[in-house]
């Protein structure tokens, strides 16, 4: 294993050569193909920096509402994922069999839902602001465009 640079710095140093080398060079289809690698390489070197503790929160989100809470996540990567695979297929049949309808455990999952649908639009979309952020830029924006804004 290399201290440095790190998988997630090499593959910063290919995005930031992708877009400041080759797209500014090319023109029609290639410059969006080579626009579309750059963020695919993004998309990898966030999932790589994040993936760990996105894995590790939904364990434990699938834990607490499992009844599993306190089993140790396998050490093993990829038996991780797969017991990960696992304990959403259990989550799914759940869900089919009505516990989700209501009650707490509904509040539950739907927290955990969240959750995770957030980690992973974190690691396929580029950063975002959270959305009173954007209204509050996009009303700064409309002022500004009035002419009222200072």
């Amino acid at each position: 294993m290399n201290d440095r640079p790190s998988t997630v710095e090499l593959l910063d140093a290919v995005e930031r050569f992708l877009e400041e080398s080759v797209v500014p060079a090319l023109e029609g289809p290639a410059r969006f193909h080579a626009r579309v690698a750059a963020n695919v390489v993004r998309i990898v070197a966030r999932e790589i920096a994040t993936e760990e503790t996105h894995l590790a929160r939904e364990w434990d989100g699938l834990s607490v509402l499992l009844g599993s809470e306190g089993e140790p996540p396998p050490r093993d990567h990829a038996a991780l994922r797969e017991s990960i695979l696992v304990r959403n297929e259990e989550l799914v049949r759940r869900i089919r069999a009505g516990e989700a309808d209501a009650g707490t455990w509904r509040s539950a999952l739907l927290e955990h839902l969240s959750r995770t649908v957030a980690d992973r639009l974190d690691v396929a979309q580029p950063p975002r602001k959270p959305p009173q952020a954007a209204r509050s830029e996009a009303k700064l924006s409309e002022v500004h465009q009035d002419g009222e804004g200072p």
